[in-house]
């Protein structure tokens, strides 16, 4: 048995949940995983995980072991980083998350820029709408949008983003520029299937949120094909500042009522805050955050 595939394979069951969700994060067989864990129990001459048709949980010993695990195979890691030379000179493999169109937009060229300077690392970017957990998904570095909830993570903030509403000049000067709230029911509206529920859009009011009603004849559920519909004259649309730069600046888009536009949201560069930090990781945040800053500003 090898104890340390066995350590990161138990760590896998309890923070997947089941042995089968662990099996697909490690993409090995279930009957694999089943084997390593048993093996373990037999090893230590006691029972890690309390079994049943529901869930898994940990035994009164499994529970001490687990942490013990997590800080064994967190210690190797350091000393492999540092063996590497990790921790001497920016090297290695590199994982970057970001929100899809932000990754894609602005944080590409960014990227493109430090692998001609930085050629001893390799990056694996993973642009998703969807937050990945970082410890989980084994990700160095975290482009977010929004307040942060987790306290483990060191943040560099870069920018403010706001959600405004867009639409063709060619538009405006056919159906009109509404100036008020209530006037988005006259108006056609391409809707998006994740900001807000369906046929209302939210906005801020004082303390209170307001859910006005708005006639949507096309819902998408990408916001690329909001925006492509917008640029084609189909309606109002609503979407991230960043989202239509280009197309403000080029006039393309014209902004539609400016008063209402909601408090910003603030944009980080994130990493681990736990130990060391890999010179790679420090690279990256120290390159990528002052031109995303930049970027984000124009």
């Amino acid at each position: 048995m090898d104890r340390l595939d066995a350590m990161t394979t138990l760590l896998a069951v309890v923070d997947a949940g089941s042995f089968s969700a662990a099996s697909r994060k490690l993409r090995v067989p279930v009957t694999t995983v089943s084997r390593r864990v048993a093996e373990l129990e037999i090893h230590l001459r006691t029972q890690l995980l309390q079994r049943t048709t529901r869930k898994l949980s940990l035994t009164d010993a499994g529970v001490p072991y687990v942490l013990a695990c997590r800080q064994i195979l967190e210690d190797i890691g350091d000393a492999e980083r540092t063996a590497s030379g990790e921790y001497q000179s920016p090297r290695g493999e590199l994982t970057i998350t970001a929100p899809s169109m932000l990754g894609r937009l602005h944080l590409v060229p960014i990227l493109a820029e430090f692998m001609k300077q930085y050629a001893d690392i390799r990056l694996t970017c993973r642009f998703s709408d969807r937050v990945l957990d970082m410890q989980e998904e084994h990700v160095d570095v975290a482009v977010r949008i929004g307040d942060l909830t987790d306290s483990r993570l060191r943040a560099r903030r870069v920018g403010t983003i706001h959600r405004l509403v867009a639409a063709t000049p060619e538009y405006l000067s056919r159906c009109g520029n509404p100036q008020t709230l209530e006037q988005l029911d006259e108006h056609d509206c391409v809707a998006f299937h994740g900001f807000d529920p369906a046929g209302r859009w939210l906005f801020p009011h004082g303390a209170e949120v307001l859910a006005v009603p708005i006639r949507s004849r096309v819902v998408f559920d990408t916001i690329d094909a909001v925006i492509e519909a917008g640029l084609a004259g189909l309606g109002l649309i609503r979407v991230f500042c960043y989202h239509i730069q280009s197309a403000l600046r080029s006039g393309r888009l014209q902004e539609v009522l400016p008063d209402f536009v909601p408090p910003g949201l603030p944009v980080h560069v994130v990493h681990n805050g736990d130990g060391l930090v890999p010179l790679k990781v420090r690279a990256f945040v120290d390159f990528c955050a002052p031109r995303l800053e930049a970027a984000l500003e124009r």
